[in-house]
This record gives C-alpha cells, sequence and structure tokens, in this order.
C-alpha cells in the first residue's frame, strides 16, 4: 500500500467519526434577530437610549435563562436621530434581513406614520411592537403591524381633559410640536373639550427637531387660561415650562407621557416645574408594589448596574416581555407571519400585575392613564 492510499483511507474514517461526532451532538442554537430603529442621536436621544435599554435589559435576562426555545435573542439597534427619512431607510434596511423576524419599539408618531404611508411595514410583512408612541394615526384605521402597549393620545387627552374640567378649569389651551406627533395630541385635546361642549382657547405649535418655543410662550400668556396641555418631547417642554414660568405664566401646566420627569426638572429647574402634570401610560415604576415592576428593578439592577428607573424605560421593558412572549408562541422556527399570529393569542396576558390583549382585529394591547406630578423636591409623586 502506497503512502497516499493510506493516507486517504485514515481522512476518510476520520471525517467518517466527525460526521457521526456531530450527528450525535446536539444542534448549536439559532438565533432570533429582533430589529430597533430608535433615536440615539438628536432632541430625542436621551429618551432613545432609555428605550433600548429597557428592552435590553429583559432580552439579557431571557438570553441568560437559555433564550427563547433555545435560540438566543440579539436586539439590532439602528440610530434615526428622530429623522422620518432615517426611520424609513433603516427600516428597509432591517426588513432585507430576513433573520429579522420582528420590529420592536420605533419612535415617533410621524416617523411611524410614513412607514405605514410608503407601505414598508406591510412589504416587509413583520410585526412591529411596542412604538414609543400613542399617534391614532397608527391605530385608526386598523393596521394589522403595529401592537400597541401603551395607551393612546387620546386616551390620555381624555383623562387630562377630564380631570381640568371636574375642577372647573375650561379655559385650555395646547402647546404642541407641529408634526404628526403634535397634531394627534392636539386633535385628542379638542375632541375631549368638544365632548364637554367646549372649545380650545389657544393652540400654539413648535417646529420638531428645535426648543424654539418663544412664540408658543407669547400666545398662551396672551390667552389667559386656566390650564395648558403640551405635547411635546423634553428639551422644547422644558423649554416651555421655564419660559413660560418666568414669564409670570401661571397656569396648570400638565403634559402628554412621553417626556422624562428627571429631564424637564434638570433643564427647566426645580422651581419651574413643581406643580406640572405628567399623563401616564403604564403604572408607576418607581415603587415595586406590582411583581412586573419588582423584577424590572431586579433586572435594571443587575444587567445596568447605576441606570435609573424611568417611565421610558419601563415601558419598553414590558413591550420587551410582550415580544418575547409571542416568540416564544411562534415555537421553535419563528417567522415574521408566525409571530404576527402568536401574538395576536395574547389576550388577558398577565404581564405580572399589568394585563394586555390583543385579537385578530384589536392592536391596542391597554388603555391605562393615570396622572402623576411633579413635587417641590422635583421628585414624581402618585
Amino acid at each position: 500500500m502506497n503512502t497516499w492510499t493510506a493516507w486517504g483511507r485514515r481522512a476518510r474514517a476520520a471525517l467518517g467519526w466527525s460526521l457521526l461526532l456531530a450527528a450525535a451532538l446536539p444542534a448549536r442554537a439559532a438565533e432570533i434577530v429582533v430589529g430597533q430603529v430608535a433615536p440615539l442621536s438628536g432632541v430625542l436621544a436621551s429618551t432613545g437610549q432609555q428605550m433600548v435599554l429597557g428592552g435590553k435589559i429583559y432580552f439579557d435576562w431571557v438570553n441568560a435563562q437559555g433564550g427563547v426555545n433555545g435560540a438566543t435573542i440579539r436586539q439590532e439597534v439602528m440610530d434615526d436621530g428622530y429623522k422620518v427619512p432615517d426611520t424609513v431607510r433603516l427600516t428597509r434596511e432591517l426588513l432585507a434581513k430576513p433573520e429579522v423576524v420582528a420590529l420592536y419599539g420605533f419612535a415617533g408618531t410621524a416617523n411611524i406614520t410614513e412607514l405605514l404611508t410608503e407601505g414598508v411595514l406591510e412589504q416587509g410583512g413583520a410585526a412591529l411592537v411596542a412604538p414609543y408612541t400613542g399617534g391614532e394615526s397608527l391605530r385608526t384605521p386598523f393596521t394589522p403591524w403595529i401592537f400597541h402597549v401603551r395607551a393612546g393620545y387620546a386616551d390620555e387627552a381624555e383623562h387630562m381633559v377630564r380631570q381640568l374640567t371636574t375642577l372647573h378649569m375650561n379655559r385650555v389651551a395646547v402647546m404642541y410640536q407641529n408634526d404628526g406627533f403634535g397634531k394627534a395630541g392636539l386633535a385628542g385635546v379638542e375632541a375631549a373639550l368638544a365632548r364637554r361642549h367646549l372649545e380650545l382657547v389657544a393652540a400654539a405649535p413648535y417646529e420638531r427637531n428645535t426648543d424654539e418655543v418663544d412664540e408658543a410662550v407669547k400666545t398662551i400668556l396672551a390667552a389667559n387660561v386656566h390650564a395648558v396641555i403640551m405635547v411635546a418631547i423634553n428639551k422644547p417642554a422644558a423649554a416651555f415650562v421655564k419660559r413660560y414660568r418666568e414669564a409670570g405664566g401661571g397656569a396648570q401646566l400638565f403634559s402628554i407621557s412621553v417626556v422624562n420627569p428627571a429631564e424637564i426638572v434638570k433643564l427647566a429647574g426645580q422651581k419651574n416645574a413643581r406643580g406640572l402634570g405628567i399623563s401616564q401610560v403604564v403604572p408607576y415604576p418607581y415603587t415595586p408594589m406590582l411583581p412586573v415592576v419588582r423584577e424590572f428593578q431586579d433586572l435594571l439592577q443587575k444587567y445596568a448596574p447605576g441606570a435609573q428607573v424611568n417611565y421610558t424605560n419601563f415601558e419598553e421593558f414590558l413591550g420587551a416581555k410582550v415580544l418575547v412572549e409571542g416568540l416564544r408562541r411562534a415555537g421553535p422556527a419563528p417567522t415574521r407571519a408566525k409571530v404576527i399570529k402568536a401574538l395576536e393569542s395574547l389576550q388577558n396576558y398577565d404581564l405580572g400585575g399589568i394585563t394586555l390583549s390583543y385579537s385578530p382585529t384589536n392592536r391596542a394591547g391597554s388603555r391605562f392613564v393615570e396622572v402623576t406630578v411633579i413635587g417641590s423636591d422635583g421628585r414624581l409623586m402618585k
């Protein structure tokens, strides 16, 4: 036998043994990719960072327990800077990747509305879970692609207007962002007032991606109102609070849920921010009265030591729990269509003291709203 023949037999034998060993070993766990487009730069950067963090700590915990049906979750995050064209472009990029089985935690009513207008979500066929917006344009007419965890801006507006009119504060103004987000909130307030046979006294816009609110301050000061509802993000909301109070404005101030109270206090000053009412669409996350709040606080401390509890990271934590349950129910080889079907099956689903429901004809998981107030010490109180 020549050397090459002997070598060939040994090589074939070694290959045979390696194939047998490979067959005997468990298959390498697959990876589930979840795509997230978030504003990690620009005027909404602090919010976007908290959105990503809220999901990350839950995905990290799930992976530490062995993943979902043996597969680990990878959260692929892209930064759109809160710019509508970038949201569209980056979402197309994500949906072009077959391994992306679902989308999660986007921000911006105008941004996501454009995804619907251009057919991006329909063409991609993937669920978008827990967008950080309550815009009615994403809820009406019904769209099958978006699974909401939070109540809508119309629900928030109704709650705030009901509270104000109960206290006989009938002269109401709105300071709003001049885009789909702001106009959705404005329409919600106008509709809530109309149900009580009242009209809005003043509507004062500011331009998106700025904190130039001086004209809005002048308009509302001149209107002599009882209350102002702000449909704004952190920086412009804080700028309005500061300049309105320093100009002598004494109306009760309210904000829609998307602001971070700590950021408002930091930017507007504790004295100016005191008494600001903020509507909330998830339960109070600072006191662990509910099992899911205790779970959230424990995982935040474990996977992001030093990070602070806030409504934004808690809301997206809840969204991550919803998505993971959908992935689990979709089975060991989830597809975009299977994930949507699985999410539809979440009816009266208990996240740990918070119940959400979806169905083939319903994508509004919750209508929970309550109002909190910034106290004299700058902390948020129920």
